[in-house]
């Protein structure tokens, strides 16, 4: 299986022992594609086709390595592609899609899945989150065994997207009438799984990943500057503060807008944090409020963000495990952070970060924390934004507890093996 994310290419190579009544995952092999400069996902192709399908080459050599010669025929390949594609555009992303099966098709000895079962496609938003959902139960024991037990909710933070998907638990009607329930709709999700039935709550939020955030807060701090200075531009060749840049940094970038814009369809401009050395983490906090748009309209309430129906994490699932990760993960774990915390927890992390490194003494002898530190200006901004994603947005409590993790038992998160 290839997810084909908009920020690189993974693959997983998996062996199950079939059995018994519920496939067992005896290995998983993974690999991913390296990172480069503009991203490494099959997206950065955008025209070049051909060059997006030669991407996955490197990720191929670790199945032709893997799967053994007698099974290489009867070992299908899915490629499935997210967020990124998803906003390309339907022209180019088909035409990408079409050069990855040509070439898998043509060049290895792998059957690659029907056209009719999604073989190599866009995944639907829905399916990626449930598909992680299941992933993370599995590997958990929480399903596929005859046990109604408990089910945790995932949290996934990728590139252009984020995804939330939890089983909700509703109160009996005190007044005797009928219970509530898990209102219909898009966002609700009807499994069959081990046996079991489960009624999920999940909805993926295009353009709320967190490299798509960045963008956003960027244009919003750049249409802010640009509402004060009225008609003079001659700010555009000055630095730009920027609150969710750490103190004393800067950063080089490219906002995009729409073509009808008065700045045209993308500018460049110079950002830098507070330069006498303060800083307010509350201020980027509320860029990233602003782009949650906490506002816009609830035609079901209750409401996430964006006009978004949730129900209530506090009401219906208030208890229960909450694991969050993929960018989540990569932001926190380097700096230390344990495979459990609160949101509280996280807030004093981002408040430490975004005050710059006079206060980054703490992270020295984590590995390399002061090195990535250093070398990412947009360390505030992330931080900042996964806070107000999961308090503000999600609504969780600061006393919540979450809980990170990459792997469980040593095998890789993510949608790939729910898909499977």
């Amino acid at each position: 299986m290839i997810d084909a994310g908009s920020q690189g290419s993974r693959i997983h190579v998996y062996r199950f022992n079939n059995c018994g009544p519920t496939p067992e995952l005896e290995h998983e092999e993974f690999e991913q594609t390296e990172k480069r400069k503009g991203g490494s996902g099959l997206s950065s192709y955008k025209e070049d086709a051909e060059g997006a399908a030669k991407s996955l080459d490197p990720l191929m050599q670790v199945a032709m390595r893997t799967v053994p010669e007698e099974y290489k025929s009867c070992s299908p390949v899915a490629v499935k592609a997210t967020a990124g594609l998803r906003m390309l555009g339907p022209e180019m992303s088909q035409n990408i899609l079409e050069a990855v099966r040509h070439r898998l098709e043509t060049v290895y000895p792998f059957p690659v899945v029907s056209r009719e079962k999604g073989g190599v496609e866009i995944m639907d938003g829905s399916d990626e989150g449930v598909y992680a959902w299941i992933t993370t139960n599995y590997l958990l024991g929480k399903i596929g065994g005859p046990d109604e037990t408990p089910t945790a909710a995932i949290f996934d933070l990728g590139g252009g997207s984020t995804q939330i998907v939890f089983q909700p638990t509703f109160e009996k009607s005190k007044s005797g009438g009928m219970p509530e329930r898990l209102a219909d709709g898009d966002h609700k999700y009807e499994l069959q799984f081990g046996g079991r039935g489960f009624d999920l709550y999940q909805h993926s939020h295009l353009g709320y990943g967190l490299m798509a955030a960045r963008e956003a807060i960027h244009k919003a701090v750049v249409e802010g500057k640009m509402a004060s200075s009225g008609n003079d531009m001659a700010w555009l060749n000055q630095p730009i503060p920027n609150p969710c840049i750490a103190p004393g940094m800067e950063r080089d970038v490219e906002v995009k807008f729409d073509k009808e814009h008065p700045l045209g369809s993308k500018v460049t401009v110079k950002m830098v944090g507070p330069q006498d050395g303060s800083s307010s983490p509350a201020l980027c906090r509320g860029f990233a409020e602003k782009i949650l748009k906490k506002d816009a309209e609830c035609k079901l309430a209750p409401c996430s963000f964006n006009g978004v129906h949730q129900p209530s994490l506090e009401k219906t699932f208030s208890r229960e495990d909450v694991y969050i990760f993929s960018y989540f993960f990569d932001r926190t774990k380097p700096l230390g952070m344990p495979d459990s915390f609160t949101l509280e927890e996280l807030h004093q992390l981002t408040s430490t970060v975004c005050a710059g490194e006079s206060s980054w003494k703490i992270f020295e002898g984590m590995g390399e924390a002061m090195a990535e530190l250093r070398d990412r200006p947009e360390w505030c901004l992330d931080l900042n934004f996964m806070l107000a994603l999961l308090h503000s947005g999600y609504e969780m409590p600061l006393s919540r507890e979450v809980k990170i993790a990459k792997k469980i038992k040593n095998n890789e998160l993510g949608w790939c093996l729910g898909a499977r």
